[in-house]
């Protein structure tokens, strides 16, 4: 039986996982980029995994209508900065979390550089162009990865599956994202989607088609990819062919 002191934060994941794996989860690093309705959930699961080593890149501010679907989001910080927001969070629930925000969007022509100590990334992000040279990023620096397809326009958490990208279907970002990768010769690539029919609410804002979102479509999206990492990271046998170990390739 697992003796754990009463201000043990992780004596309850501890009981389930054991020691050794918490303290894997501890001493790894782990990148998160988006930390919107997908990505701060993501990011809270990993925070409360006690995944030690986190950085989060966003460049985006809360806005009122993230309210109804980002953790983070609250009409007391509207209008401030996510990744400010996002790293006081994660220090509350783990001070001893090692947290590194960047504001900054993710883009090929101005990418934020992927450190190569980083265990694993998770995309969070929209951007086609910035999924692939991630994507292309990882693969070239054999980081384990698990990227997020789309979550907007669906209502349904349970067709959120966990999968390779090229056995998807369902969705036309993951269509997108075989084509461009078959051509960039990249294979193996972890990725949690959905595979519900994309509704059509025509959402209009600022005068351009907007995806709309419900709070536990991609909210359960983050969580699938906050299980896929610390499985991974914590070396659980059952689940090394979804995301290759550190020295294998994507």
């Amino acid at each position: 039986m697992i003796q754990n002191s009463i201000n043990d934060h992780f004596q309850r994941s501890k009981a389930l996982l054991g020691e050794e794996f918490i303290d894997k989860l501890h001493n790894s690093r782990a990148m998160i980029f988006g930390i919107g309705g997908v990505g701060s959930y993501a990011l809270e699961a990993v925070a409360r995994a006690d995944v030690g080593n986190i950085i989060i890149v966003d460049n985006d501010v809360v806005a009122p209508s993230n309210i109804n679907r980002q953790l983070i989001a609250l009409s007391s910080n509207i209008g401030e900065s996510k990744v400010d927001v996002a790293l006081r969070r994660v220090k509350d629930i783990n001070p001893d979390a090692d947290v590194k925000a960047i504001k900054a969007f993710y883009l090929p022509d101005s990418p934020v550089e992927i450190p190569d100590n980083v265990n694993i990334v998770l995309d969070c992000i929209d951007t086609v162009s910035a999924k692939l040279h991630i994507m292309e990023t990882c693969a070239k620096k054999n980081i384990a990865l698990i990227s997020c397809m789309g979550m907007g326009n669906r209502y349904n958490p349970q067709l959120i599956k966990i999968g390779k990208l090229n056995k998807t279907s369902g969705d036309p970002l993951c269509k997108v994202l075989r084509r461009e990768t078959k051509k960039r010769g990249i294979s193996n690539i972890t990725v949690v989607y959905s595979t519900e029919e994309a509704a059509k609410p025509g959402l209009i804002v600022d005068g351009k088609p907007s995806p709309a979102s419900l709070p536990y479509v991609p909210s359960v999206g983050g969580l699938y990819m906050a299980y896929m990492a610390c499985e991974a990271l914590g070396g659980r046998q059952d689940i090394l062919n979804f995301i290759p170990k550190k020295e294998g390739a994507l």
